[in-house]
């Protein structure tokens, strides 16, 4: 991230298609729960961190398990709407995650959706792995997966130009990268984390704004959903997210 970026801007979907959105029911009713079913067997006992917390849609899915929870936010838009939906529950700061001055370690460390769009991204893990971190505390990283059917389905139809290529769209929210397992724990590697746990997030062969449309209806029911996110434990290279837990390193 750097300051002549305009995060507010990079999550405005006033103007975008359907197909082009910056966030989608997909990832707050679908992936949001399987992503705290993943983390919680991980979970260390007192504070979180949560770098990119948008507009706290994540944020509250933590509420229940920590009663110290900071968020760390570019945006001021998205930071305010947050601070207005959990007031008191949760410490806000403002900031660029370079720039960011943080009064302590913490247990638990979160980056959801977040580190495809920094300009440095190890520079960002290092400063987990070496400031922000605390003994014995872990980090959880999950990122979109270049490798998910979705994406390779958009290839082969020519819409997409490779698997790790960002989209315009995808530009135009700030993503710099798109990531596979091997570069997200490239990067970690690089940062100093140790890498302790790694897998994937529901298997997923459409694209978000498809599933939008198909959780409107009565096509997709609770047992088929269990069996996405079971098969992409099966399968972590070909799920919609891909997850890596991480302590202190070197």
């Amino acid at each position: 991230m750097n300051s002549k970026r305009d995060y507010n801007e990079e999550l405005d979907d006033s103007d975008n298609s359907e197909s082009e959105k910056y966030t989608y029911g997909f990832d707050f009713d679908v992936m949001h729960p399987f992503m705290i079913r993943s983390f919680e067997p991980f979970f260390n006992q007192g504070s979180l961190l949560e770098l990119g917390s948008f507009k706290g849609y994540f944020t509250k899915r933590f509420l229940p398990y920590f009663d110290d929870v900071t968020c760390v936010e570019a945006s001021g838009i998205a930071l305010e709407e947050a601070r207005e939906k959990l007031g008191h529950k949760v410490t806000f700061i403002n900031s660029l995650f370079e720039e960011a001055v943080l009064p302590k370690r913490y247990d638990n460390i979160v980056l959801t959706h977040v580190l495809e769009h920094l300009d440095d991204p190890v520079l960002v893990l290092k400063r987990i792995n070496d400031e922000w971190l605390a003994e014995g505390g872990r980090v959880f990283l999950v990122c979109p997966n270049a490798n998910a059917p979705s994406r390779q389905i958009a290839v082969k139809m020519g819409l997409i130009s490779h698997n790790a290529a960002v989209t315009p769209a995808e530009a135009e929210h700030g993503h710099r990268c798109t990531y596979t397992l091997d570069t997200l724990e490239r990067d970690a590697a690089a940062a100093g984390l140790r890498v302790v746990h790694r897998s994937g997030i529901f298997f997923k062969a459409l694209a978000n704004f498809q599933w939008d449309r198909l959780l409107q209806t009565d096509i997709i029911s609770e047992e088929y959903l269990e069996g996405c996110y079971k098969l992409g434990q099966q399968y972590p290279d070909l799920c919609s997210s891909i997850f890596l837990m991480c302590e202190r390193g070197r």
